[in-house]
């Protein structure tokens, strides 16, 4: 029987021109096919026509299917000796769950490879035409998430309250107003500059500009849904102007 083969590939942020050469070819040598909710359905397109493609997509408060069934199916697959690609939006090892897949495979005995993604932060700065970080102004990149497991606590916000420092936050527009909220308790001011940038390079994707005290209001008017990434900068030229201002 031929040696099994699993590939946590990333499918990038939705444009199927985004996704990395290693990624095409992954799809194109892959007998069958795992993909998630928010894989657009041209990237799939670059699949062998004769693959076998299975939806395993989480919808928001659902649990159709949970990560211990997508690890035992693609492992299953694999231990056929089947060549298996886990096909994940944007890049799996952010926010992708692939520790327990790597997990799983490595206890089967099963190759593994992750094939890295360009992920919706880097790709809603390239459509903003606006770098993550900026010489002078921004030296901090920090990416987090505005949801976590149910029962966890909310990610400790204060840390990311610092002159210089640019948010990227995944899964955060349900929580936007908590976000907003904590960071301003936390020292950033108000007049903090925040992109939010729904379903980045794709045909829908939509774009507003605010700032941080407004974030929750401006989500709310402009109708923007999931998946779409806040953009929050603390730029060090803010913090002077607020430290002369209370001095003066």
């Amino acid at each position: 029987m031929p040696q099994g083969h699993i590939a946590l590939v990333g499918a990038g942020p939705g444009a199927r021109d985004l996704l990395t050469m290693r990624a095409v070819q992954r799809l194109q040598q892959a007998d069958i096919i795992f993909y998630d909710r928010l894989v657009d359905p041209e990237v799939l397109e670059l699949a062998r026509r004769d693959a076998d493609r299975v939806y395993v997509g989480k919808d928001v408060g659902a649990c159709a299917w949970p990560q211990h069934k997508i690890d035992r199916l693609i492992v299953a697959e694999a231990a056929k000796g089947r060549r298996v690609v886990r096909l994940k939006s944007g890049d799996p090892s952010i926010f992708g769950r692939a520790c327990e897949e790597l997990a799983a495979a490595e206890a089967a005995g099963i190759e593994v490879e992750i094939v890295p993604g360009i992920t919706a932060a880097s790709a809603a700065a390239a459509s903003l035409k606006r770098p993550l970080t900026e010489r002078g102004e921004t030296d901090t990149l920090v990416i987090t998430t505005g949801t976590c497991r149910p029962g966890d606590a909310s990610p400790d916000r204060a840390r990311l309250a610092h002159p210089g420092t640019a948010v990227t936050f995944y899964m955060a527009v349900d929580k936007a107003a908590e976000v907003s909220r904590d960071l301003i308790a936390a020292g950033a001011p108000g007049a903090c500059p925040v992109d939010i940038i729904a379903a980045v390079s794709t045909a829908r994707e939509r774009h507003a500009a605010t700032t941080l005290d407004r974030l929750a209001e401006t989500i709310r008017d402009e109708g923007l849904k999931s998946p779409a990434i806040l953009f929050v900068r603390y730029p060090k030229s803010l913090a002077a102007a607020r430290a002369a201002s209370a001095a003066a």
